[in-house]
């Protein structure tokens, strides 16, 4: 079974950088998406950024052109590149794997999430 780390979350000014990595146990086959999803207290979880099969990356309207997905295959790790962070980005961050389990049946595969706080 495959895990997922995140780390690299804390607190950070409003205006301010972090970058968070999640490392995943083993390699996926079949491998669809690989994403970052975040949840605030009180609101549902929301997709931030995803890298699809094909490489195709898409962002969330609210980070685009801050943030910025990576990965490096050789490491099974993909990266979260946050600049000018503001107050509302503030939630558990969770790494996302969406791989195919059958030939037409996806499974998610979560980490355990990481903090991220902005202060104003």
């Amino acid at each position: 079974q495959v895990q997922l780390v995140e780390s690299g979350g804390g607190l950070v000014q409003a205006g301010g950088s972090l970058r968070l990595s999640c490392a995943a146990s083993r390699s996926l086959f079949s491998l669809n998406a690989m994403g970052w999803y975040r949840q605030a207290p009180g609101k549902q979880r929301e997709l931030v950024a995803v890298i699809s099969s094909g490489s195709r990356i898409d962002y969330a309207d609210s980070v685009k052109g801050r943030f910025t997905i990576s990965s490096d295959n050789a490491k099974n790790t993909v990266y979260l590149q946050m600049n000018s962070l503001r107050a509302e980005d503030t939630a558990v961050y969770y790494c996302n794997a969406r791989a195919f389990v059958t030939s037409t049946l996806l499974h998610d595969y979560w980490g355990q999430g990481t903090q991220v706080t902005v202060s104003s």
